[in-house]
């Protein structure tokens, strides 16, 4: 069924919904794996996946057809087509995973990550990361991996730092659509406002929002440096991209081939990784010469105002409280 399915999808992308794909039925070739994400050819994401896909080809049997921009979907739906076995691999954003297990609210927990050192060693290292990938085998997928996609800070029209809370107070501050992130903003000191991403721009030109928070690739690939000039490194979430394969694919390989999954996302990280770092550059030399200042500051006061924010967290479950235990252990002496 998933094979006749692949071969309608790669033909008429157009038609792809999860009611019809559903119905089908028929057999092409098993070895031919679909991938898909939402972000353009251009982007990290991109470059990471296919790597991955490349790497793959030359140690294994299996093919690839790799659709970006949103081809298939929204993360949503995505998740919803690898949970069907139709899609074999996605990128997803954490938080879109956290409907199949709110253990993956962690990743976007206000300060569980004090620092990017410390973001990484949790990422690379934490068995809790293990154990929260492999726990939605039962709804049909696993992660296999995941990508930087930097930290998220507050940037505002208006002129200066915002270094406490009271700085925030008042101010209109766009989020996503995540009760989590609604959150951190209101304790943050912000009026949580949340929209779609591309209502931004229109909304902090036109004053009905005072600021958002994200990494520093909107000010100059979405345009928000037009009409944003500050920005201050609050830092407040450091939020994974996540790479999930349906376990129907994963299961149907060889251990052999399975060890050629783990390499191959490592060299997709590497690459990911490499050309993330160009684009969040070019972004903030881009953003300087918009006129955009940036504003380091000391981030505890922020860090005080979401902890009630992590109590609440652990206190729901013994596993929650054990991840964030997990999660502050690779916390190096400097962030400590």
């Amino acid at each position: 069924m998933k094979h006749m399915v692949k071969r309608l999808v790669a033909g008429v992308l157009a038609a792809v919904s999860i009611a019809a794909l559903s119905g089908c039925s028929g057999a092409q070739d098993p070895n031919l794996l679909l991938v898909a994400h939402a972000h353009g050819d251009w982007h990290p994401v991109h470059i990471g996946l296919t790597k991955f896909a490349e790497d793959m080809e030359a140690q294994t049997k299996y093919t690839f057809d790799v659709f970006p921009n949103g081809q298939l979907g929204d993360d949503s739906a995505m998740i919803q087509l690898v949970k069907a076995g139709v899609l074999d691999v996605a990128k997803v954003s954490a938080s879109a995973l956290e409907q199949f297990n709110p253990a993956y609210s962690i990743f976007s927990l206000p300060y569980v990550f004090k620092s990017t050192e410390h973001y990484f060693n949790v990422m690379n290292n934490s068995e809790a990361v293990q154990e929260i990938f492999n726990s939605t085998r039962e709804d049909g997928f696993i992660a296999i991996g995941w990508f930087d996609s930097g930290s998220r800070s507050i940037y505002t029209t208006r002129e200066g730092a915002v270094e406490t809370p009271d700085d925030l107070h008042g101010l209109k501050i766009r989020t996503q659509s995540s009760p989590t992130s609604v959150e951190m903003i209101n304790n943050m000191g912000g009026a949580a406002t949340p929209m779609s991403s591309g209502e931004v721009y229109t909304s902090l030109q036109q004053g009905i929002i005072d600021g958002a928070e994200n990494n520093e690739t909107v000010l100059v690939d979405d345009g928000h440096g037009e009409v944003a000039k500050s920005y201050t490194y609050t830092q407040h979430q450091y939020v994974p991209d996540i790479v999930i394969m349906s376990t129907e694919t994963y299961d149907a390989m060889t251990e052999e081939e399975r060890q050629v999954v783990r390499d191959s996302m490592a060299d997709a990280w590497q690459a990911h990784e490499d050309e993330w770092q160009k684009v969040v550059q070019r972004n903030i030399d881009g953003a300087k010469e918009m006129g955009v200042q940036f504003y380091e500051i000391d981030k505890t006061p922020f860090i005080e105002a979401c902890r009630p924010q992590q109590e609440e967290f652990c206190a729901q479950s013994e596993d929650n409280a054990r991840y964030f235990a997990d999660f502050q252990s690779y916390l190096p002496e400097e962030d400590q």
